[in-house]
């Protein structure tokens, strides 16, 4: 992929980034050079800018302008602190998978009762832990974890809001790994099934049904599969009701893809504008909505600030290997993902460009970064991965005992650090050596 760069005296921002410009020669996340940030607190390192955090939100906003909603971060796409805060002060609720997210979401000062508790494998301490907390929901998504649920409702004298998580066979057209609306994948309960269980939990003791629930994948670029998942639930929503089970809300869960790699993903107002017109159409508009954005709101928010430690010519790939690696940015490895690379500095003079392989140092050929990269640059320069809001940091790990990467976050000419960066004693803390 060749980098189409700017001249020297142009401001441009990037694709897809519109907080991410290069002023004049230098990269900048809205007021502040990236290369000011290497300097100061060394790479790897995560920028994120709240300004696009806040724009990103302000597209779903507007989408439900005039309309019950409640819109909850998927937590899962960046967990850290600083960024949930951001999404709790603009009054969002959260989605959850687990009851360390549900300490953290708390720890940054989000509402208990907006809190919306999904996955497949709650335990029952996870269980007690949020009906303590006074949690909105939990998208139940098995018959044998309403069971489970209602049980550890009763023993605390509660009653469990639920709404029950439906798969309804539809195909969002992303990858395999991150599709969760078909019939072969673990998550929800079948389409066909749906009805019977609602009747079964509106019998349990422990439970409270409030709502319904779907979420049919992530990184999804198109409207239609977005289409036919509500259709399938409407036809849902009106079976149960009929059966005379009242369902408060609606959940249509999240999904919504970025720009990565010239992808031209609906902006979320017109998505909602749509969904909401079948809504409109099907009777349903009055009905409180909840959704569950993650990629889409972080996603292109964040950079990952990157040195090349050397450039290796070979006799069919070049090599350039960098300070980040698949420890930092997982995506690459785990789903063949797209990450653009840019240079922090837009015009390199005498260094010719050529094709590169971006590689980390982590002993596994799975290291790569991206693919067939047209570059112009040499040892010592800094390269900046892009869109790593999402799914980088909460996914990283310290294999090869690497330690996570500072995060920062830039708020105009402001910035926060975050994170610092982990040292091998942070992650030796909670270890022991045996007495031989």
């Amino acid at each position: 992929m060749s980098q189409h760069l700017p001249t020297a005296s142009a401001v441009q921002a990037l694709p897809g980034h519109p907080f991410i410009a290069y002023q004049g020669n230098e990269l900048q996340v809205e007021d502040v050079r990236l290369s000011q940030l290497a300097a100061e607190h060394g790479t790897p390192l995560f920028v994120y800018s709240k300004a696009a955090m806040l724009a990103a939100l302000a597209a779903y906003q507007r989408g439900f302008a005039g309309r019950h909603a409640q819109i909850c971060y998927a937590m899962k796409a960046n967990s850290s602190l600083g960024v949930l805060q951001i999404f709790a002060d603009a009054g969002c609720g959260f989605d959850i998978v687990s009851g360390g997210e549900l300490e953290r979401v708390l720890a940054a000062g989000g509402d208990a009762a907006k809190i919306i508790f999904s996955g497949v494998g709650k335990t029952r301490s996870e269980m007690r832990q949020a009906l303590q907390a006074g949690i909105g929901c939990f998208n139940v998504e098995s018959e044998a974890e309403l069971d489970v649920l209602s049980q550890v409702a009763e023993s605390l004298g509660l009653k469990a809001p639920v709404s029950i998580r439906v798969n309804p066979n539809v195909d969002p057209k992303t990858h395999p790994y991150i599709s969760t609306g078909l019939k072969d994948n673990k998550f929800g309960v079948a389409h066909e099934d749906t009805l019977r269980i609602y009747q079964y939990a509106a019998e349990l003791k422990g439970l409270q049904v409030v709502g319904i629930d779907c979420h049919i994948g992530s990184q999804i670029t198109d409207a239609t599969p977005y289409l036919d998942a509500m259709d399938r639930v409407l036809d849902l929503v009106v079976s149960i009701e009929a059966s005379g089970i009242a369902l408060a809300h609606i959940d249509f869960g999240g999904g919504l893809g970025i720009n990565y790699n010239n992808d031209t993903p609906p902006a979320a107002d017109a998505l909602w504008a749509q969904l909401l017109r079948k809504l409109d159409e099907r009777g349903f508009g009055q009905k409180k909505l909840m959704i569950e954005p993650g990629r889409s709101l972080v996603g292109n928010a964040g950079v990952c600030v990157t040195e090349v430690l050397y450039v290796k010519p070979g006799e069919h790939k070049n090599f350039c290997i960098i300070d980040a690696a698949m420890n930092d940015l997982p995506r690459p490895a785990m789903y063949q993902a797209f990450h653009a690379i840019v240079p922090l500095l837009a015009k390199h003079v005498d260094t010719p460009e050529a094709r590169y392989d971006v590689v980390g140092p982590i002993c596994e050929s799975g290291d790569w970064i991206g693919r067939d990269r047209m570059l112009a640059i040499k040892a010592g320069d800094q390269l900046a991965v892009l869109s790593a809001g999402a799914y980088c940091m909460s996914m990283s790990s310290n294999y090869n005992t690497r330690g996570r990467a500072v995060e920062l976050l830039v708020d105009g000419s402001k910035v926060h650090v975050i994170r610092v960066r982990e040292s091998a004693a942070d992650q030796m803390r909670l270890e022991k050596l045996v007495a031989l």
